[in-house]
């Protein structure tokens, strides 16, 4: 049963963090900002986890894991309470932020205390547990805000929202009677993150995989938008994250190598079917390069790369896995504010088209660089 609450827990954590972005449009229209501004205030959100996974690292082994959980149960609602009291383009950076800070605190101590929970012995089902948990509610809280507006028409108090205002408290308060199976240690907050040799090109396409999913998360909603597509963007976000989620067990079974390659092929031709469906404005094409994408990022690249600076660092796999998130949300925000600028003074279209281009042509560079370093992975993955 603890167990299971934790899970509950996690997900309404993540649950908050995409819930808003269907009315993205209609937080730019009420304070008047172009795109820069929406794709900057999606950035807030790095902004706030990164600081806090890099200086507050430890800070569930020092007083448990039961308080940042509820804390960032609370951060999630008090975000979203914000955008409804004041709706407009500064509460939304503020709101973003504070999400980022919840889902760090979250992250760093829900996953230790499911392994906790569940013994040593089932370290690995926890694990699957807390990634299913958190992909749903990742992908999770968008859908529901596009099913509530489709349901009530334009509205900027959802009935997602109110789900969650409700579930989130109460969700709180059970996390803090969780029985305690961990015991307080001397650690230190600050965790810097480390860099295992020989793992640059699964940092560089994590980088590259997740700023594909930025863009699908931030960008791409405004084009649905201008196409009267807006009310399918929960969907859109949805399958962005949940399909690779299903596409884990494939990878689990392919050699770390082989897992890479097949994203760097899956990341581009996704994006390239997405462009496709929003110049042609064919909903279908839309939704099958979000599901190529998503593939990539969060299924064969997501699965493969961690994995391996997991087997390079054996003795020091926590401050790896952060170095690889260094990469990956440096992709997941810089190139999606760049892309917003662009957007602003030439289009949104043609800023997914230079993004495009871009993308391709890194994507080779780093296929080619790393063909001729010989740079190879350790093992294959475990297929169990």
């Amino acid at each position: 049963m603890s167990a299971c609450l934790l899970a509950a827990g996690l997900f309404t954590v993540t649950f908050a963090v995409n819930l808003q972005a269907p009315l993205y449009d209609a937080y730019a229209a009420e304070s008047d900002v172009g795109a820069t501004a929406v794709t900057a205030a999606f950035a807030a959100y790095v902004g706030g986890l990164m600081p806090t996974l890099l200086l507050l690292g430890g800070l569930s082994d020092r007083i448990g894991r039961r308080g940042p959980i509820a804390l960032a149960l609370i951060l999630g609602a008090v975000a979203t309470a914000l955008l409804v009291q004041a709706p407009s383009w500064t509460s939304l950076v503020v709101a973003r932020f504070l999400l980022g800070i919840g889902t760090a605190l979250a992250t760093t101590s829900g996953a230790a205390y499911m392994t906790e929970i569940l013994g040593q012995d089932r370290a690995k089902g926890g694990a699957l547990v807390v990634t299913s948990a958190t992909s749903l509610g990742f992908g999770g809280g968008a859908l529901a805000t596009g099913i509530s507006l489709g349901l009530q028409g334009p509205t900027l108090l959802p009935a997602s929202y109110i789900v969650l205002f409700v579930a989130a408290p109460v969700l709180a308060v059970i996390a803090l009677g969780l029985p305690r199976v961990d015991s307080a240690k001397p650690v230190s907050l600050l965790r810097l993150p480390v860099f295992p040799s020989g793992t640059w090109v699964f940092g560089a396409a994590m980088a590259l995989a997740w700023s594909t999913t930025g863009m699908t998360i931030a960008v791409v909603p405004l084009e649905l938008a201008a196409n009267d597509l807006g009310g399918w963007t929960g969907l859109v976000i949805f399958l962005a994250i949940f399909v690779g989620f299903l596409c884990q067990p494939i990878a689990r079974r392919m050699t770390n190598g082989d897992a890479l390659a097949l994203g760097f092929v899956l990341i581009p031709l996704g994006f390239l079917v997405l462009l496709a469906g929003v110049f042609f404005k064919v909903l279908a094409f839309v939704l099958a390069g979000t599901c190529i994408t998503s593939a990539a990022s969060y299924g064969f690249t997501y699965l493969a790369a961690l994995a391996e600076v997991s087997l390079r660092a054996p003795d020091d796999r926590a401050r790896a896995t952060a170095g690889l998130f260094v990469y990956a949300y440096f992709g997941f925000s810089l190139p999606v504010i760049a892309s917003g600028a662009l957007a602003d003074m030439l289009g949104l279209f043609l800023a997914m088209v230079i993004f495009a281009t871009l993308q391709i042509a890194v994507t080779a560079i780093i296929v080619i660089t790393w063909k001729r370093t010989g740079v190879s992975p350790a093992v294959a993955l475990d297929a169990g």
